[in-house]
């Protein structure tokens, strides 16, 4: 296996002239730079990440805790968060809490005893002392779609706001008026945060949104199934509901059809959280989209601007609304316009 010697031998220049290039020191000639660089590719040399991060006291490696990794939303915002971090010359550890809050923080406290340089993190709960402690011990941390109230890092999140008011505003020009929701744990900002834009938006319209008609999910599908059924059982059932994540939405339009019935004739069917896969339920489910590469790759901008010393800040983009066939919007002839929004 060659060495950085070899390579120094190869490409004419000192040793220190091979390591300025390869941590991309802007103190070296364009000429130096691609002699090391050709010498590199041709004896196949690969630096020894574990000793280079002794001498550095940096890994570049970062840590990224999801809620769920079995929900679409989390694996496409992992995703965009390892390319990004390879773009920047970092790898990514993830660790899945699978909604759990003591899961979540062992993958916390087993990714700082690995000496990661960053922790990005979407929040199971909004108590968790141990990153509240990372974050007052200096941990350059970074709080992804979900944040805790109090711990002073920087929040990397998508406002639905506008985009449920928009969704509302879209039923009730259908003639929707009893509406329900499924609601994510009120633990969680998304949660709380979701039922209120919902609360929110009907009230602009004189809707009410009585207790009935909020069911408490926790971002599983077993929960969306379970709460719809409640709603079906209702005496007065609503016309439409919105789930508050595309899981609880998946179990809602599984209640819907265990019962022989169909959205939307029977029961209209709206999300939070878009995913590929919902246009190609039958019907295809209007839901509320978020910019979920885009935040991913902002997220970890945030937290390498955190890591090289700079102040990293809070990004908060738009989500908007994708019209599809589920609450009993009349057919289209598909246009561009149409196809880009499926």
């Amino acid at each position: 296996m060659a060495s950085i010697k070899d390579v120094a031998a190869e490409a004419g220049v000192s040793v220190a002239t091979v390591s300025r290039v390869l941590n991309d020191h802007p103190s070296v000639s364009e000429d130096a730079r691609t002699r090391v660089l050709t010498a590199v590719r041709a004896l196949g040399y690969r630096p020894n990440a574990v000793a280079r991060s002794l001498r550095t006291d940096q890994t570049r490696t970062l840590g990224l805790v999801i809620s769920d990794v079995l929900n679409p939303y989390f694996t496409e915002l992992a995703r965009a968060v390892e390319e990004e971090a390879r773009a920047l010359g970092y790898s990514v550890i993830i660790g899945n809490a699978d909604e759990r809050p003591d899961l979540q923080d062992h993958h916390v406290r087993t990714l700082l005893d690995r000496r990661i340089d960053g922790l990005l993190v979407s929040p199971t709960d909004g108590g968790s002392p141990l990153m509240l402690d990372a974050a007052r011990a200096g941990t350059p941390m970074v709080f992804v779609d979900r944040w805790i109230p109090g711990v002073d890092v920087p929040v990397v999140r998508a406002d639905g706001r506008a985009a449920v008011r928009d969704l509302v505003a879209h039923l009730y020009g259908l003639g929707h008026r009893r509406l329900a929701i499924i609601a994510g744990p009120a633990a969680t900002t998304t949660g709380s945060e979701r039922v209120e834009a919902f609360r929110a938006a009907l009230a602009e319209h004189g809707l009410p949104l009585p207790d009935a008609y909020i069911g408490q999910g926790d971002f599983q599908a077993e929960s969306g199934r379970r709460v719809t059924e409640g709603f079906l059982d209702l005496p007065e059932p609503p016309e439409v509901v919105f789930a508050a994540d595309n899981l609880m939405a998946l179990g809602a339009l599984d209640a819907v059809r265990a019962r022989g019935l169909r959205v939307p004739d029977d029961l209209a069917l709206a999300a939070f959280d878009d995913i590929r896969w919902f246009v190609h339920t039958d019907p295809p489910v209007t839901a509320v989209a978020q910019p979920t590469d885009e935040l991913g790759r902002a997220a970890v901008r945030a937290l390498v601007d955190r890591i090289e010393g700079r102040p990293g800040a809070s990004v908060t983009l738009p989500a908007r609304l994708v019209v599809r066939r589920s609450c009993g919007e009349p057919p289209v002839t598909p246009t561009a316009t149409n196809r880009s929004q499926s």
